[in-house]
């Protein structure tokens, strides 16, 4: 800072005097993306001051931006009082057109575009002829442009620096930094540096330059000397890992399967020049081109070719495989969704089911299913009936209509002292709807079971075992015949009308007294109602529910079917 001090001390003293002097060095530089600006201090006219920037590889500035105009100000000291020539002239045997921007004056490069301009129609020399040649200056009181003569002197000159290529960015350190710029600007802050431009950093004995690194030029701060410098300036210029020796020394290393260059920082990787499409895997000085999982190295080495492992490998998918870049996508057919891998049917098929309770997956298919209590009807799946697997339940009844009850089929609806309404299975070996066969009651149903020395065939019938023997098949199962009481051949020795008439009417006196009874119970009760149509068989999931119809009509119907069946039966021994 102090340097600029006097830098600016000097400029000072420079433009009180006319006499020109030479100034190799400028007073201040700023550096902006890819372009310089110096700021000299020396008395020159035009062609003089153009003589001074080109000694540096540049021109007089060009003033196209307000970019540019706010690094004048930056240049120009606040006490500078004098001028500065611009990179701005009017060509001989031309004349100003005011209605043009740049009023027919063209830049040093030899265009005329711009996007700024900042004339003083005031404080222009009215000497000055309105054809050329003529000059333009600029002040740091306005920042105005002033027309002048161009083999007149001015006390400054603002050139203009351009590096296409690429600029290095600033160093990151908390250390004292003096740049110095191959247009002899010395800087302790510079947003840019030009290539060429050294960084010196004496607390840490570093000594850099901005060069173009690598094969796509980027221009990076390095050491003239090879090996690492301090590791807390830019990680010491190594490419992976800056460390420190057993003496405190710097030096760099690279990282596994790369190797360290003879400038001691670089690292080279030996899979970098081969050209692998996926990945590369270093073999001593060189490597191996590899493919990911689901492609084929191809035959230049290379490149990678996708598996198509729908075809390699089939049945992958249950329904469809497509195949992908490196991979493969299962499908399903129209109707069915892919869940978890698995096709399964869209449950848009419920829709059609109409289910009164649910619709769930079951083996892969979806089926009506009944919540609990319930159990499918057998002659409408998509509807549910109660179910109950004891003699006794408690009725389903309507919460709306609290006499409507319901109670499975053969059972009967009852009120116990507490009001409660049950349905209580009907007892239908007190019926004798099994004799002479043994009766065993179930719930909702009942079990006849053969006499001891006969056999229930599959139709029902019991009769007499085979004299010639036969091969054991292992059932012992008996068969139960619900609703429908089981049939029975004619015993071989026969039987007289008279025992088969006592018989009939003992059985038809019996049904007539529990038709009475039951009847009188029901008088006695709620209205009891019972299904009619369906004996659902006795299961592990339980018997089945029905609407309850009176009891005395249920068991009229039932009892009365089964003695017409025993009376038809016992016709036929008559005979």
């Amino acid at each position: 800072m102090w340097f600029l001090l006097v830098a600016m001390g000097s400029l000072r003293a420079g433009l009180a005097s006319p006499t020109p002097s030479p100034a190799p060095n400028p007073l201040g530089a700023q550096c902006l993306g890819s372009a310089c600006y110096g700021l000299f201090g020396t008395s020159r006219s035009f062609a003089e001051a153009g003589g001074v920037c080109e000694g540096g590889g540049g021109h007089l500035i060009t003033v196209r931006s307000t970019v540019v105009a706010e690094a004048i100000a930056l240049l120009l000291p606040r006490n500078f009082s004098g001028r500065a020539w611009l990179g701005l002239r009017l060509p001989e045997n031309r004349c100003v057109e005011p209605a043009k921007r740049l009023r027919g004056f063209q830049w040093v490069t030899g265009d005329e575009w711009t996007d700024f301009d900042a004339w003083d129609r005031k404080g222009s020399d009215p000497k000055v002829p309105s054809c050329g040649p003529t000059c333009v200056v600029v002040t740091r009181h306005t920042l105005k442009w002033q027309e002048r003569a161009c083999n007149a002197s001015a006390e400054a000159v603002l050139c203009e620096y351009n590096y296409p290529n690429g600029t290095c960015g600033p160093l990151t350190t908390d250390f004292a930094v003096t740049y110095r710029t191959p247009f002899g600007a010395q800087e302790s802050d510079l947003v840019a540096s030009p290539p060429g431009t050294t960084a010196e950093l004496p607390s840490l004995g570093a000594l850099l330059e901005c060069r173009a690194q690598g094969s796509n030029g980027t221009f990076e701060w390095v050491s003239t000397a090879p090996g690492a410098w301090n590791c807390q300036l830019q990680n010491g210029g190594c490419a992976d890992q800056c460390h420190l020796d057993e003496q405190g020394r710097p030096y760099c290393a690279c990282l596994e399967d790369k190797r360290l260059l003879e400038d001691q920082r670089s690292c080279w990787y030996p899979c970098a020049s081969l050209g692998c499409q996926q990945h590369c895997e270093p073999q001593g000085d060189s490597g191996v081109c590899m493919c990911f999982e689901g492609y084929k190295l191809d035959s230049d080495g290379k490149s990678c070719l996708d598996i198509d492992d729908c075809h390699v490998t089939p049945g992958l998918c249950e329904q469809k495989c497509i195949n992908t870049q490196g991979a493969f996508e299962c499908s399903c057919w129209p109707g069915y969704s892919l869940v978890k891998g698995k096709c399964l049917p869209d449950r848009s098929v419920c829709f059609d089911l109409t289910c009164e309770h649910e619709c769930n997956l079951v083996d892969g298919v979806y089926k009506c299913t009944c919540s609990e209590g319930y159990t499918p009807d057998p002659k409408s799946p998509h509807k549910c009936l109660l179910v109950c697997n004891q003699t006794e339940c408690a009725a389903q009844c309507d919460p709306h209509t609290l006499d409507t009850c319901y109670c499975p089929e053969n059972f009967i609806l009852d009120v116990e002292k507490d009001d409660m309404k049950v349905c209580k299975d009907i007892n239908e070996c007190e019926s004798g709807f099994c004799d002479p066969l043994k009766c065993i009651n179930i719930p909702g149903s009942y079990n006849c079971i053969c006499p001891d020395g006969r056999i229930q065939e599959v139709d029902g019938f019991c009769e007499q075992p085979s004299e010639e023997p036969e091969e054991f098949s292992g059932q012992t199962e008996i068969y139960p015949k619900s609703p429908v009481p089981p049939s029975f051949a004619p015993p071989k020795d026969g039987r007289s009308r008279g025992t088969l008439v006592a018989i009939i009417v003992s059985v038809t006196l019996t049904v007539v007294m529990l038709v009475v009874i039951i009847c009188y119970l029901v008088k006695k009760r709620y209205a009891a109602q019972s299904i009619s149509d369906y004996k659902s068989q006795q299961s592990e999931s339980g018997v089945a529910l029905q609407h309850v119809s009176p009891a005395c009509d249920s068991s009229r119907r039932k009892i009365g079917k089964n003695l017409a069946e025993q009376k038809s039966r016992k016709s036929q021994d008559s005979y």
